[in-house]
């Protein structure tokens, strides 16, 4: 299912994306050296329900997953880069965290992930990673213009990853999100410009830019979630979910202010 919005709609769909927006840079600010992964997801918890908004991933259910999802945010380790379940880690110095946030509020989901380094070590290779990630967000953001393609946007992701040197997955990329969290269209991380749906104003889509640093191969862990990288590698993962617009693509998951 393809969903346009109307302009009431995306109205609270800037007020979802602001609080997954916002929720994502308090986590971040409190995510350091010692801190537990299922801490995060009960911080997690608590800033839903305070805001009276609902968890998309709790109950979710999914052909790529094992039963119901469980827990609140996606929280990924170093060579984990999607649907990372919180466990019992600790986080150490040097570590590569990426937090992926989905809420529902006011009937309208959104959906962003931010990947950093914890701690004072700070390694090329993850700093060189993130910084692909949100230069392919930027670039797909900025493909993301009423009349194009969604194969326009894919383009524009995919060019900036190969130029970083990074193999591309094509299993999992963005997605269109409206009432629900994961609808059509697919947008893969690279792709053909010029094909694929035309963008509407109304339409609002996830983009997601994932890399892994030398493969393009996941394995999943035993709990039938969390996805790693083949080779044990470093990931990265940067997300934001926008609306097209009569005048250009709009960045709903920004903090709020």
């Amino acid at each position: 299912m393809i969903e346009i919005l109307s302009p009431a709609e995306v109205d609270r769909a800037r007020k979802t994306g602001a609080l997954v927006g916002t929720i994502l840079q308090t986590l971040k600010g409190r995510a350091e050296v010692g801190t537990n992964l299922l801490d995060i997801d009960q911080w997690t918890k608590a800033m839903i329900t305070d805001a009276g908004a609902q968890s998309c991933y709790v109950d979710y259910e999914a052909s790529f997953g094992r039963g119901p999802f469980g827990h609140y945010i996606c929280t990924a380790v170093n060579d984990a880069v999607l649907h990372g379940k919180p466990t019992n880690y600790t986080l150490a110095d040097g570590d590569l965290l990426t937090l992926d946030l989905a809420v529902l509020l006011d009937g309208v989901a959104a959906d962003a992930a931010i990947s950093f380094v914890v701690g004072d070590t700070q390694p090329a290779e993850s700093l060189a990673l993130i910084a692909a990630t949100e230069r392919a967000l930027a670039a797909g953001i900025a493909a993301a213009t009423p009349g194009a393609r969604v194969g326009d946007i894919s383009n524009a992701i995919g060019t900036v990853l190969k130029a970083a040197g990074y193999p591309i997955n094509l299993d999992f990329g963005g997605h269109g999100i409206g009432s629900t969290m994961h609808q059509d269209p697919h947008v893969a991380n690279t792709g053909r410009p010029g094909r694929g749906y035309k963008l509407r104003p109304g339409l609002l889509l996830a983009l997601e830019p994932w890399v892994m640093q030398d493969t393009a191969d996941l394995i999943t862990d035993p709990d039938g979630w969390t996805l790693r990288s083949a080779t044990g590698a470093r990931t990265a993962h940067t997300e934001h979910t926008i609306a097209i617009t009569e005048t250009g693509p709009e960045i709903l998951t920004l903090p709020a202010n």
